[in-house]
């Protein structure tokens, strides 16, 4: 990866793409920033709207166009795809989307991209692992984002109920980016104490918390029934894991990283921590789980695979 001059392409110039852009594009982390869509016009208005801040922010030179501009890239951002609709779960959007994305790696794999891949599009475990099918990419230079974004909600839940900053919270929301994901509630810690221990001496219990699985679960569906899309938080999370692609951070992050005996789950990506830096993941972290957290997470593996399976049957048809 190149140590000068860094570009990010963005591949959907839609609310959560351009949630996440518009970070990108304030923060100073990259030179370069193009942007495509299947609606050249969208693009090529998008990238005049940031332009035009260039006297507010460091230096950044945003283009739009084809796939051509993937070619010198040192990340790709995919967060094209049609988006969930009212009364649709992420599944719901899998043959649709499953399309849209074998034709976004072809196109990539033809202009020469030699990078790392970030993608958002729903279902996003499902997309994460038909992308690194169809590109045939290293699969630590394919990041889902998991479920970085569910880990976000988890912890400010549970911060607003303890009175703490999220930031001092420290937990995981792990499986499905969906319906199937579990909060990891044994390796939740707070005030440096797993989270049975720290109840033990504090004034709460855990019926006061036994709503906070659901809650993160339902988030999405809460904020899409009120303003039909979530985008800002998304924005944020995919931020998050190409900072610390660009910085080779070496942070863990719970995004969709490929699992190869870990948890019992063989050749799937699936929502998970895992170490993330300048190649993408570089290695995942396999949590200790509990009998029950385990059992939820081969559950959530097995919904995963056969939608998969069923996805590439009906693309084959």
């Amino acid at each position: 990866m190149k140590a000068k001059n860094r570009k990010v392409v963005l591949i959907g110039a839609g609310m959560v793409g351009m949630s996440f852009a518009y970070q990108l594009y304030s923060s100073g982390l990259c030179e370069e920033l193009g942007l495509i869509d299947f609606f050249a016009e969208k693009a090529e208005g998008e990238a005049m709207d940031l332009n035009h801040g260039g006297a507010l922010v460091p230096p950044i030179k945003v283009t739009s166009g084809g796939y051509e501009q993937c070619a010198d890239a040192d990340v790709i951002v995919i967060a094209g795809g049609l988006p969930q609709k009212p009364g649709e779960t992420r599944l719901d959007l899998v043959d649709k989307n499953m399309k849209v994305v074998k034709d976004m790696s072809e196109q990539i794999v033809a202009s020469g991209f030699d990078g790392v891949i970030v993608i958002a599009s729903n279902p996003v475990d499902v997309l994460t692992n038909a992308l690194q099918k169809f590109t045939g990419f290293p699969r630590n230079k394919i990041v889902g984002s998991g479920t970085t974004l569910d880990s976000s909600r988890f912890r400010y839940i549970l911060g607003e109920r303890l009175n703490l900053a999220p930031s001092s919270v420290r937990g995981y929301i792990i499986g499905e980016h969906g319906d199937t994901q579990l909060a990891a509630w044994s390796n939740v810690n707070v005030y440096g104490k797993q989270f049975d221990r720290f109840l033990e001496t504090s004034k709460f219990t855990k019926e006061d918390f036994a709503d906070v699985e659901e809650k993160v679960m339902r988030a999405a569906y809460e904020v899409i029934n009120r303003k039909r899309a979530t985008y800002y938080a998304i924005g944020l999370a995919l931020f998050t894991i190409v900072k610390a692609i660009l910085r080779d951070e070496n942070v863990e992050l719970a995004v969709s990283g490929y699992c190869d005996g870990h948890y019992g789950i063989d050749g799937l990506y699936i929502g998970t921590p895992a170490i993330v830096g300048r190649e993408g993941v570089r290695e995942v972290v396999e949590l200790e789980l509990n009998e029950d957290e385990k059992a939820k997470m081969l559950h959530s593996a097995k919904v995963l695979k056969e939608t998969l399976n069923n996805a590439y049957a009906a693309l084959e048809a």
